[in-house]
């Protein structure tokens, strides 16, 4: 994490608004909060894995979690009941697939990889705030701020495996070291996140508590808490983690980034807007600028955004910053449907790191809804072969839906399968996965589980992603009528997002709203004519039909 300031006025870059004020002059846009944020740091990713071993850990993990995701939303299920039946037999399918995809896996693994094992990788839906907690964000490593010998500075340096090998040779000496411990936290939450490792979250813990034990209200380790709770998709405890080392150091870059993130994730938008302003007075740099960008795309404001990012890149200077910023200028060009540029952007991204995982995502993406689906596929593949994760499984999976080859529809369950490996293992390890689970069973799994885990999501936070995945699973239930309000908040800040905007009109056309369900289906197309392999061939049917109805 970043040492004590001995000059808290310096400035490292000026400030977003300083710039967006140079460029709009007249028609500056204040700022709006809005839900997410993007990763406060670039991060590495490790070598590519075999989706087949995760999938051989996860057999039992999903065995076990079939049982409890199935039923019905309202009652229990009674032996003979049909629909618990049907249940039971669909558990049986998603397992038989994990044990295919398993058994692939193992027969890889014997000419390839001589038996490592891997865990499934939990993702930060906030972002990556572990890493930026060990390494400024400018590329240049900083002083321990603890009486350690082993400096964070190590864990920039490219092994996180020796780095933690050296923390833990340090701490058998100095068990003392109550920067060390914190530190060897830091590297547990970066551990999981990176490969694939969800059981380092409870070492992280244990070690993060000791740095506390020995030294309490140490900064380093209160940062390690706010890594780990956003982790763990615990936005409260990240919140107030954020605060008690902004309370000690108003300039924690670390800090003020994840106090963002935790604000907008939880849905006071406000207040987040007025964190991001308060972090571009005081550190402004790669991580406040990303920030400050999208909360104006999530208001609408793409151009805002647009400036930002790419006086962001402008000043970018390590590979880590440039991949990081360059991938999300992609990720913004390919919402508003720019796929040229997104892969121009993508590109740029990769030129600087190979391997930055949400670059080639985005690019397979974009290939995708570019026409080619060869390239898409097997970028996509490569993806979740290193980041079973369940964004990248289900895209993957409706890719081989779309495409209907020989053999593509038992690949496409093989996808969804590994998604409920994915989320048994992230609960399994403290992490909250309510909000994955409703977006994933909606379409593809069972969906009284899907409206359960969006009640529960939406009861913690209200925010339009939440919205948006509570309308959708009320209407795969038939409840559309109560879906409707969701999916009119999940627009109503001005984000331009095609499938929220297709949620919007399939719901409204179920509840006889057509002239309102053809606007929000065609605005959809308009924006992103290729946002989901499956979900724009429905909207284009379903405004047809519309279309036709007249």
């Amino acid at each position: 994490m970043e040492g004590p300031r001995t000059d808290r006025t310096a400035r490292p870059a000026r400030p977003v608004t300083d710039v967006v004020a140079r460029s709009t002059a007249s028609e500056a846009v204040p700022l709006a909060a809005a839900p997410g944020a993007p990763a406060g740091s670039p991060t590495q990713v490790p070598d590519a894995q075999s989706r087949g071993q995760v999938a051989e850990h996860a057999v039992e993990a999903v065995s076990r979690a079939a049982g409890a995701e199935g039923g019905a939303e309202e009652k229990p299920s009674r032996p003979g009941d049909p629909a618990q039946a049907e249940t039971d037999r669909s558990a049986r399918q998603r397992v038989d697939a994990v044990r295919r995809v398993g058994e692939a896996g193992r027969r890889m693994r014997a000419l390839q990889l001589g038996g490592t094992a891997v865990l499934l990788a939990v993702a930060l839906t906030a972002g990556s705030i572990a890493y930026g907690a060990i390494r400024d964000n400018g590329g240049t490593t900083v002083a321990a701020s603890a009486a350690g010998a082993v400096s964070p500075a190590l864990l920039s340096s490219g092994s996180l495996d020796a780095s933690i090998a050296a923390l833990q040779a340090q701490l058998r000496s100095q068990p003392k070291d109550f920067g060390s411990w914190a530190t060897l936290g830091l590297a547990y939450v970066e551990q999981a996140r990176t490969k694939g490792d969800p059981s380092r979250y409870p070492q992280a813990q244990k070690a993060l508590k000791r740095s506390l034990d020995l030294r309490p209200g140490n900064e380093q380790a209160l940062t390690g808490q706010a890594a780990l709770a956003a982790a763990r998709h615990d936005f409260k405890d990240a919140l107030k983690y954020a605060d008690q080392v902004l309370k000690e150091n108003p300039y924690s870059q670390n800090a003020l980034s994840s106090r963002i993130d935790a604000l907008v994730e939880l849905g006071r938008y406000a207040d987040a807007s007025k964190a991001a302003d308060t972090a571009d007075s005081r550190r402004p740099g790669v991580p406040v600028f990303t920030r400050y960008a999208y909360v104006h795309e999530l208001r609408g404001d793409v151009k805002t955004a647009r400036r930002v990012l790419e006086q962001a890149l402008a000043t970018s200077t390590t590979r880590g910053d440039i991949s990081y910023v360059a991938a999300q200028l992609g990720q913004l060009a390919w919402n508003q449907g720019d796929y040229k540029s997104a892969l121009t952007y993508y590109a740029r991204a990769l030129a600087a790191d190979e391997n930055y995982l949400p670059a080639l995502e985005g690019r397979a993406r974009a290939q995708y809804a570019s026409g080619d689906r060869a390239a898409a596929i097997k970028g996509m593949a490569q993806v979740v072969a290193r980041y079973p994760l369940p964004q990248p499984l289900v895209e993957l999976g409706e890719m081989y839906e779309e495409r209907g080859a020989e053999g593509d529809k038992e690949k496409a369950r093989d996808q969804y399968a590994l998604v409920d490996a994915w989320i048994a293992l992230a609960r399994a390890n403290g992490v909250n996965a309510d909000l994955d689970t409703a977006l994933a069973a909606a379409d593809h799994g069972n969906k009284a589980s899907a409206l359960r885990a969006a009640r529960a999501e939406w009861a913690r936070r209200h925010t339009v992603h939440t919205a948006d995945a509570l309308a959708w699973a009320l209407h795969v239930n038939g409840r559309d009528t109560e879906a409707l309000p969701y999916a009119r908040e999940a627009t109503a800040t001005g984000y331009r997002n095609a499938s929220f905007l297709y949620h919007r009109g399939v719901i409204e056309r179920a509840t006889g709203h057509a002239k309102d369900a053809r606007a929000s289906l065609q605005a959809a197309l308009t924006l992103n004519p290729g946002f989901s392999p499956l979900g724009a061939g429905e909207a284009r049917k379903a405004l047809k039909d519309l279309e036709a109805a007249k």
